[in-house]
C-alpha cells in the first residue's frame, strides 16, 4: 500500500548523506515502508534486525567504527557490501544504544553510506538515552497510521481525490451523490483507523466491514499493554496502561481535558506524568496543548497544566471504546461519534502540523488552532450536519480571524467568512491550499 511518507524517502535518498531514523508506534508500518523503499530504490539492499541476530547486534558493543562495522556484516552476511548501491537497514535498532550511537560516525565517514533503521518504542529510547545521541547528524521522519487520503488511495479513489481537492480550493458544493459517497467511506476509515493491517484485511475482503477481522485492532491493543510491561519497569507499565484505557473515558467528558483523577481516584501528577512522557514518547496518543492566545507562535502561550489526550488512531479508540462498527454506519451512537470524529481531526491535523492546540475563553471553546499561511486559523469540529456554535462566532466576534473553518458531514461552502469543510476533506487542510 502506498504512503506518503514514501516522496519524503526518496528526497532523502536525493539529497542527503545523514543516516535516516524512522519513528513511529507499533504496527503502523515502519518496517514494510523501509523495505519496499529499499527494493524499489536501491539496487541491493541489506536487512539486519537487531533484536533477532544478536551475533550481529555485538559487532556495535566491540566497535562504533564504520569500516569495521561493515566488514562483519560482510562476514556475517557473507555478502559484498557495494556502499554506493547498498541501503543498510538496521531494524529494532533501539536494542543496542551503541547501534544508534554509530550512526554519527556513519554521518561523518567519507564514504557515502545510506541507511536507514527503524524499532519499537524508538521514540521512547531516545527519550531515554544513556549516552550521547547523535543530534545533527540523523534525519528522524515520523510514520503515523495511515490516513484517510491514503485510505482513499488504498481504496483506488484517486479521481474522488482530486475532486474533493479541487471543491476545496473553490469552496463549492460537490454533487451530492459524490457527497455521500466520500461521507460513507469516512465512516468506514472511523470504524477501521489506519492501521495497515486492518485496512489491509478490509481490502482482502472486497471492502465488506461484516466481514474484517476487528481481532487485529485488539491484538494491536493487547501487544501495546504488553510493550508497556516489557519495557519498563512494573510499577510504571501498570500506570501506562491505566491511561491509555482511561482515554475513551477521558474523551467522553463535556469538559474532555486531561484530568488525572479519571485515571485513578488516587492520581496526582506527579506519580503519573513519567508515564504520560512514556506514552507521548511511544507515539501511542497525541497531546493537544492549551494556548492562553490565539497568537502566533501558539507554543509561546501554551499552559502546561491543561491538555487533552487522544489516541494515536480512531479505529483503535473505537475498539478500546467498545463500539460495534454498525454504531457508526447507523449513526446509532451519536455521542460517540462525536469522540471518534474529534480524535480523527486530532490524528490528521497532528500528521500535518506536528503540533495541536485548543483554545478556551470565558465559558467558550475552540477545537482546534491551527496556522494556516500566516494567520492563526480557529476550527469548529461537528460530527454531525448541525453548524450552529455559540463558541466560534463568539471567538469570530472577539478576534477577526481571516476566516475560521467549520468542519462537519456538511457540504463545501463558504459563507459568513466560515469555510465549511466536509469531514472527509480534512487532509485538505495544509499550507500548500
Amino acid at each position: 500500500m502506498y504512503r506518503k511518507i514514501e516522496k519524503e524517502l526518496l528526497n532523502w535518498k536525493q539529497n542527503s548523506k545523514m543516516p535516516l531514523m524512522l519513528i513511529g508506534a507499533r504496527q503502523t508500518g515502519k518496517t514494510y515502508i523501509l523495505e519496499k523503499f529499499a527494493k524499489e530504490n536501491f539496487k541491493n539492499y541489506v536487512y539486519i534486525n537487531l533484536e533477532k541476530e544478536k551475533e550481529i547486534s555485538s559487532i556495535f558493543d566491540a566497535t562504533i567504527d564504520p569500516k569495521k562495522i561493515i566488514q562483519k556484516i560482510e562476514i556475517f552476511k557473507k555478502i559484498d557490501f557495494d556502499i554506493e548501491n547498498t541501503l543498510l537497514f538496521l531494524d529494532e535498532i533501539q536494542i543496542n544504544e551503541n547501534a544508534i550511537t554509530s550512526l554519527k560516525y556513519f554521518c561523518e565517514s567519507d564514504e557515502n553510506y545510506k541507511i536507514v533503521c527503524a524499532g519499537s518504542l524508538l521514540g521512547v529510547k531516545i527519550n531515554r538515552f544513556h549516552s550521547s545521541f547523535p543530534v545533527g547528524k540523523v534525519i528522524i521522519k515520523y510514520l503515523y497510521p495511515m490516513n484517510f487520503e491514503e485510505f482513499l488511495i488504498a481504496n483506488n479513489e484517486e479521481k474522488l481525490i482530486e475532486e474533493i481537492k479541487n471543491h476545496y480550493k473553490t469552496n463549492e458544493p460537490v454533487m451530492s451523490a459524490v457527497h455521500n459517497h466520500a461521507l460513507d467511506l469516512y465512516k468506514r476509515y472511523l470504524i477501521l483507523g489506519g492501521m495497515p493491517a486492518i485496512i489491509n484485511d478490509y481490502l482482502n475482503n472486497d471492502s465488506n466491514i461484516a466481514k474484517v477481522n476487528f481481532e487485529l485492532s485488539e491484538q494491536i491493543i493487547t501487544s501495546y499493554l504488553a510493550d508497556m510491561n516489557k519495557y519498563t519497569e512494573n510499577t510504571e507499565g501498570i500506570k501506562n496502561g491505566k491511561i491509555y484505557n482511561a482515554i475513551p473515558k477521558e474523551l467522553a467528558r463535556e469538559n474532555n481535558t486531561f484530568k488525572y483523577s479519571i485515571v485513578d481516584k488516587d492520581a496526582r501528577k506527579i506519580r503519573y506524568e513519567s508515564s504520560l512522557d512514556w506514552l507521548l514518547a511511544s507515539n501511542m496518543i497525541l497531546k493537544c496543548n492549551k494556548t492562553e492566545k490565539p497568537e502566533s507562535p501558539l507554543k509561546a502561550y501554551i499552559n502546561s497544566d491543561k491538555f487533552k489526550i487522544y489516541l494515536s488512531d480512531c479505529g483503535l479508540l473505537r475498539t478500546l471504546s467498545n463500539i460495534d462498527y454498525d454504531e457508526i454506519l447507523l449513526d446509532k451512537n451519536e455521542m460517540y461519534k462525536g469522540v471518534l470524529t474529534e480524535n480523527y481531526i486530532a490524528c490528521e491535523f497532528m500528521q500535518t502540523f506536528k503540533e495541536l492546540y485548543y483554545y478556551t475563553f470565558g465559558k467558550y471553546e475552540i477545537d482546534f488552532l491551527i496556522k494556516l499561511n500566516g494567520n492563526i486559523i480557529p476550527v469548529e469540529v461537528k460530527a454531525g450536519k448541525r453548524n450552529t456554535s455559540k463558541s466560534l462566532n463568539e471567538y469570530i466576534t472577539k478576534y477577526k480571524p481571516e476566516y475560521s473553518i467549520r468542519i462537519s458531514s456538511k457540504n463545501f461552502g463558504f459563507e459568513n467568512n466560515i469555510k465549511s469543510v466536509p469531514l472527509y476533506a480534512v487532509f485538505c487542510i495544509n499550507n500548500k491550499n
